[in-house]
């Protein structure tokens, strides 16, 4: 039987799509309740790191068996992941740079942070992850290459949106620079 991507994870993909309707009824209760001038943006930002956060921990402490291994010598299980099948690759790394990209995209939304220190941050909870796995003996591989993209996954999306809030503000001051001159 051939094997589709993700689809041992059907269900948990499923849910997950489910979770954006409250979630959504989530951003509008928190931005109604809080107040304040940035209430939507905090609102959406903390929604979105956990609603997109949420289901890649949930399939990544998902048991596979039991026992436990250690991949502890860096890029040596990603380059066997390249090697292999590409299906497989595209979704062992595809889904390693997603498990913290949404914490990586809507934490600076959130606070005044910087790149490093949401690569900082994401470090340590890929860390806590890989060792959460380890210790439950879940059938899983505990892996620092698993941390190097998760890692990688939260900077590029932080980076992304620090580049897009830039892009933003400088149009936004173009249009009021646009709309002083004509206004003379």
């Amino acid at each position: 039987m051939r094997r589709v991507i993700g689809s041992a994870w059907g269900g948990v993909v499923a849910v997950a799509l489910l979770a954006l309707i409250p979630a959504a009824g989530a951003v509008v209760a928190l931005a109604r309740w809080r107040g304040g001038p940035h209430r939507w943006q905090h609102s959406f930002a903390e929604v979105g790191m956990v609603v997109g956060t949420a289901p890649w921990l949930w399939m990544i402490l998902t048991p596979r068996g039991s026992g436990r291994s250690v991949e502890a010598v860096p890029l040596v299980g990603l380059i066997d992941q390249l090697g292999g099948a590409p299906a497989v690759a595209v979704e062992q790394i595809g889904g390693n740079l997603l498990v913290f990209a949404a914490f990586g995209a809507c934490a600076p939304l959130r606070w005044p942070l910087r790149v490093r220190t949401v690569a900082a941050l994401a470090g340590a909870a890929s860390v806590v992850v890989e060792l959460t796995q380890y210790a439950l003996s879940i059938g899983r591989v505990t892996s620092v290459d698993d941390v190097l993209l998760n890692t990688a996954g939260a900077t590029s999306a932080a980076l992304g949106v620090r580049v897009a809030l830039v892009l933003v503000k400088r149009r936004q001051a173009r249009v009021v620079a646009r709309t002083w001159s004509s206004q003379r």
